[in-house]
């Protein structure tokens, strides 16, 4: 599995200023995507809220497999200050009634001196634009499906006189474990210049043949699943005319389509996570760089021998 990374400089520069904000606000807004929870929040966030309370908003809950979340929602709610609410765009009513939870976070006594100020971030293209124009209930907030479009903050007045403030989404310097960065781009975080379609389509394939076998055979017309990514691509290309001249399917003409249609969730509601896989991955990881760490400790000693030897 290669590593997929993606931090241009405006998200340095995000980064700083948000730190700078954080004393200010009352209540942050953490927007991540339903169907990657861990993998679409920032791992900065805890640093530069301190105790201030925190909202997870798992947005595009209607894509995400519904029993998935609710694992995530009873997981993120054990952290102190923390509430977690899944949200859909379909479901503006649900959006909307994030004022009167920003609301019930924040003391009477602060209320009475001040309108409540509350801080929204993201990940890029997680719906945050979107969500802050169902706040305001006006276009005030650039929307478009890439990632990256803020790149400004801006504050915002909203109703029961909360003053919001938008931060450009910004990802971290390490996408780690390296499977986080697949799921970012499967699920449109990561501009698509930065990866291979096929890449990341290989490990959504072996992912859904584990995870959503019926899915597959119902959006692709597969009375038999194959056993491997590789010829589930195959047999999604032939499905879908993806064929060259003297035979064989061109890989990332059924890439292309198979991640298009995971975006847009016409295989059904998929997770692509759970708290006890990315519990694993993480634990898996730590022993990894602790691994390399020792073996590099090692090299560098070895190194210094030979050097101190050569001297003599």
């Amino acid at each position: 599995m290669s590593t997929i990374n993606w931090f241009p400089g405006h998200m340095h520069k995000a980064r700083k200023e948000i730190a700078e904000v954080m004393p200010h606000v009352d209540v942050v807004i953490e927007v991540i995507d339903a169907r990657i929870p861990f993998s679409s929040e920032n791992p900065l966030v805890p640093s530069l809220r301190g105790d201030t309370p925190l909202i997870k908003l798992l947005n595009k809950a209607d894509l995400a497999d519904p029993a998935i979340t609710a694992l995530w929602v009873e997981k993120m709610e054990q952290e102190a200050g923390v509430k977690a609410l899944p949200v859909s765009q379909q479901r503006p009513d649900q959006i909307r009634n994030l004022l009167n939870v920003c609301t019930s976070l924040v003391s009477e006594r602060q209320r009475d001196v001040r309108p409540a100020r509350a801080m929204i971030m993201g990940i890029p293209n997680v719906g945050k634009s979107t969500i802050i124009n169902t706040l305001a209930g006006r276009v005030i907030a650039k929307t478009g499906n890439e990632a990256g479009v803020t790149k400004a903050q801006q504050k915002i007045k909203l109703e029961n006189g909360i003053l919001l403030t938008d931060t450009p989404g910004f990802l971290w310097p390490k996408l780690s474990p390296p499977s986080c960065g697949y799921r970012l781009a499967i699920t449109g975080a990561i501009k698509d210049t930065v990866f291979d379609y096929a890449d990341i389509a290989l490990y959504a394939a072996e992912y859904l043949l584990k995870a959503y076998p019926d899915a597959l055979k119902k959006r692709y017309g597969l009375d038999e699943l194959p056993e491997s990514d590789v010829e589930l691509l195959d047999a999604i290309g032939i499905k879908r005319g993806c064929t060259r001249k003297g035979g064989g399917v061109e890989i990332q003409k059924v890439s292309s389509i198979l991640i298009t249609e995971l975006r847009a969730g016409l295989l059904g509601p998929i997770s692509w996570e759970t708290p006890e896989m990315t519990q694993l991955e993480v634990a898996t990881a730590k022993a990894d760089d602790e691994k390399k760490r020792i073996e590099k400790e090692e090299a560098d000693r070895i190194r210094r021998l030979k050097t101190k030897k050569n001297r003599r």
